[in-house]
């Protein structure tokens, strides 16, 4: 009887890690590019205009790695698109993004 309980342990535990290697049981994230809800330019001021596109903020979504998924990879220098990020949301920081929220991102496609 002990070689049989041994045996069917030993079975489960072979089958609890090919599942695991298979199919996992961790949560995917998924990381689908981000998708801008509207494409247009958006005026910062008179003398100046900035394109930009909106993107609603994930979990783990920061401004940086949301203007990578955009583009491929950062277009220009972090500090200029955290600039250009803080001009196109005056009252909001690059730190401060909330998720669930809406924000405009530089648009440097163009």
């Amino acid at each position: 009887m002990k070689r049989i309980s041994i045996l069917l342990i030993i079975l489960f535990v072979c089958y609890i890690i090919f599942y695991d290697f298979r199919i996992g049981t961790l949560p995917v994230n998924n990381q689908s590019i981000a998708q801008p809800v509207i494409t247009k330019k958006e005026t910062v001021d008179k003398s100046s205009e900035l394109p930009a596109y909106q993107v609603r903020v994930k979990q783990g979504d920061t401004v940086l790695s949301i203007t990578e998924q955009y583009h491929g990879t950062l277009p220009t220098s972090i500090e200029q698109i955290i600039n250009d990020f803080q001009l196109l949301n005056p009252k909001v920081t690059a730190e401060e993004i909330i998720i669930g929220k809406t924000y405009l991102f530089p648009d440097y496609k163009q």
